[in-house]
């Protein structure tokens, strides 16, 4: 049996979607555990223990599980604050597992990546690393540094066995950001067999009580997902004539307690700033399991992404895989996953009328809708299939493994444990 042990410490795979800090990494963690576990890996995954009531070890498929790590406080931490827990985080993880026993290390997350170079230098155990978004990618879109982040980086992109990038222009901006990277292997992020096409989409949309254009955003409720553009462009677009009638804004996501189920609106004073003039038209539903985000995707006649930065977007190839077009900002790795002018439209981030525009065109013109959507199912049954992607891991990993046995001696690297702790 092989063993491979997932360091995701801010992201719990079993954790319900669309929270602060549960979203595509979580779902990336528990798809390749699934798909690896189909491919003869068993995989336990170590994760801070972020819900209280949730059990130590957890198991799910037939041979994975989850391993929750208290490091010191059972229950919610941002990752923003994570930094100082690691070493307490990692003393309990190496007390609680065997490291010797696991073939491989699969790092998710510059914090965790941190912890793989420490694995790496006292047992020995070879890891490959996926960042699933870049301190330097965050700074371009924001313009706020993270020193400590970005050095972490440069230190584990450099170190690690292997380096997974999701998108070309991941693999560019790594390229860019570290004068000498591991090796990178660009293999894209898979979507979960509940994403897929379905038919009568638009006998589908009524009967989830929708009767005009259905404009579809799905993920944290926060200012780097673009929602105050979304919010500002669906504005501009109502105040247009010629719009359809009935034309209606749904958002899935944010936390169970920041939203008013039954009036399906925000708690958030921000927010409801946001929506002012526009509410009957705006709905928020709050976070949603995968196959409701399913049959909202398939209802959608366009789902919207206007992050700030994505490495790769998730939300896009998921939409993509049930024939919903895609509109997204024109950054990061949404360029890769949505192609323009065939499975949607890309516009310029923060950019309420760009935004606007882009959305009026899909929804006046129902023949167009449909054929980008169309192509956009055929894309992601080609490029976002689990099955294919976990055997692609599968093969790095073997590489790695195969490069490690030749060498046949432990390599010490200088790390952040040694120099900083």
């Amino acid at each position: 049996m092989k063993r491979v042990l997932f360091i995701s410490d801010h992201g719990d795979p079993l954790a319900k979607l669309g929270g602060v800090q549960s979203g595509g990494q979580n779902n990336y963690v528990l798809q390749l555990a699934l798909s690896l576990e189909k491919r003869g890996w068993k995989v336990d995954v170590v994760t801070h223990w972020c819900e209280a009531d949730a059990p130590r070890v957890e198991a799910f498929g037939d041979r994975c599980r989850v391993i929750r790590i208290t490091a010191g406080y059972k229950g919610f931490v941002s990752k923003n604050e994570m930094y100082g827990m690691l070493p307490a985080f990692y003393k309990e993880m190496t007390r609680q597992l065997s490291i010797d026993d696991y073939d491989i290390v699969h790092t998710h997350y510059w914090l965790s990546g941190i912890l793989g170079t420490w694995i790496r230098e006292e047992y020995g155990t070879p890891f490959v690393h996926t960042s699933h978004s870049l301190g330097i990618a965050k700074e371009k879109a924001t313009g706020v540094k993270d020193e400590r982040r970005q050095d972490a980086e440069k230190a584990i992109l450099s170190s690690a066995n292997g380096v997974i990038a999701t998108t070309n222009n991941e693999r560019n901006l790594i390229g860019e950001f570290v004068d000498k990277p591991a090796d990178v292997s660009v293999i894209p992020i898979g979507v979960a067999p509940s994403f897929q096409l379905q038919h009568n989409r638009p006998q589908l949309r009524r009967s989830l009580g929708y009767n005009g254009p259905l404009v579809f955003f799905a993920g944290r409720l926060e200012e780097t997902k673009g929602v105050e553009t979304l919010l500002n462009a669906f504005k501009r677009l109502k105040q247009r004539d010629g719009v359809p009638a009935h034309t209606k804004l749904v958002l899935a996501g944010g936390q169970q307690e920041a939203i008013d189920m039954e009036r399906r609106a925000p708690r958030d004073e921000k927010i409801k700033q946001w929506i002012n003039g526009i509410e009957e038209d705006v709905e928020f539903l709050g976070p949603k399991s995968q196959e409701e985000l399913a049959i909202l995707f398939n209802a959608a006649t366009v789902t919207v992404v206007p992050s700030y930065y994505e490495s790769f977007g998730m939300v896009a190839a998921e939409a993509q895989a049930c024939g919903s077009p895609v509109i997204a900002s024109r950054v990061g790795g949404l360029q890769n996953v949505v192609n323009e002018g065939e499975t949607g439209l890309l516009v310029e981030p923060k950019n309420d009328e760009d935004l606007s525009l882009a959305i009026e065109v899909l929804t006046n013109n129902d023949l167009l809708a449909q054929r980008l959507g169309k192509q956009a199912a055929q894309l992601a049954k080609r490029d976002y299939q689990w099955s294919s992607i976990s055997e692609r891991i599968e093969g790095l990993y073997k590489e790695v493994l195969d490069e490690a046995a030749q060498r046949n001696t432990s390599v010490s690297y200088r790390s952040g444990r040694n120099a900083g702790w």
